[in-house]
């Protein structure tokens, strides 16, 4: 009898981690439902507060009609699609650039202090350059290609990230590294295996406050520079009165914006079983 129960208990041990996983995985799921759950219902309240016209303001339910339900929903959603798929690769690769950039010089920073005291001054001047102001400037060196909207959309997510990473790094624990060192390694080593492991929370913290900085960044630079994607578009939709096409292409990108997000922090829920399975995830 005893026998049976202790091996009913050691099964009930072994299954909580894994629904503990399946839980984080499936959590950010859930979340993408009531994120856009919230979102429409304070769309909603919007519109009644303010009384906007209909013209200008659009419910969802119009939105619902012009991409899916109305007669050139297929146009619709063709004409939407195309612009996000420019955006989406404009914000994905300064999404990329920008993380990999500020992981790449917190290590340095915090191996190396004499290049974070001659270089964090310098990354201080330029974060505190309006971008826009710095948009024409960068657009006369990289052109108006995929290039001069990665810098735009890397510089938005890389200053927030480069912080936070900086601080994971140093986060790391001392005892660990000491006990790296006294068995030779290097300070390469230690940041291999003692810092980069630690800072796993802090990079996916970067990652998830980086996605909509790099929509953002990517709207900005098809806006002012590149002339594609739906930041054009979205420019151009209020001055010919297609307000329709103007409040789907916030909605989409809305939601892309919630479901990245999302799948980051499912993501982080694997990584960090694996890398940190002491530390929740969104810690």
């Amino acid at each position: 009898m005893s026998t049976a129960t202790e091996t009913e208990t050691g099964t009930r041990t072994d299954a909580a981690p894994a629904l503990r996983f399946a839980a984080g995985v499936l959590r950010p799921l859930l979340n993408v439902i009531v994120t856009m759950a919230a979102v429409i219902v304070l769309w909603i309240i919007f519109l009644q507060v303010y009384d906007l016209d209909p013209l200008v303001a659009k419910s969802p339910v119009d939105i619902l009609h012009y991409l899916f339900t109305g007669p050139d929903a297929g146009a619709h959603r063709s004409l939407v699609s195309s612009g996000l798929g420019r955006t989406l690769l404009d914000a994905g690769s300064g999404f990329v650039a920008g993380l990999a950039a500020a992981a790449g010089v917190a290590v340095v920073f915090v191996l190396l202090r004499s290049v974070e005291q001659a270089l964090l001054p310098m990354a201080v001047v330029i974060r505190s350059v309006p971008l826009v102001a710095m948009t024409p400037l960068i657009t006369l060196v990289f052109g108006r290609g995929l290039l001069a909207t990665t810098v735009i959309s890397g510089l938005i997510v890389f200053f927030p990230a480069l912080v936070t990473m900086v601080f994971g790094l140093r986060s790391a624990s001392r005892q660990a590294a000491d006990l790296c060192r006294a068995y030779g390694g290097g300070d390469w080593t230690v940041a291999r295996k003692v810092m980069l492991p630690s800072a796993v929370p802090a990079f996916f913290a970067s990652a998830r406050v980086g996605v909509p900085g790099a929509l953002i960044g990517a709207l900005l630079a098809e806006w002012l520079s590149t002339g594609q994607g739906l930041g054009y578009a979205m420019l151009k939709d209020s001055s010919t009165f297609d307000y329709d096409h103007l409040w789907a292409s916030v909605a989409v990108l809305t939601a892309v914006s919630a479901l990245a997000y999302n799948i980051i922090a499912a993501i982080e829920t694997v990584a960090l079983a694996r890398f940190a399975p002491n530390i929740r995830p969104g810690t």
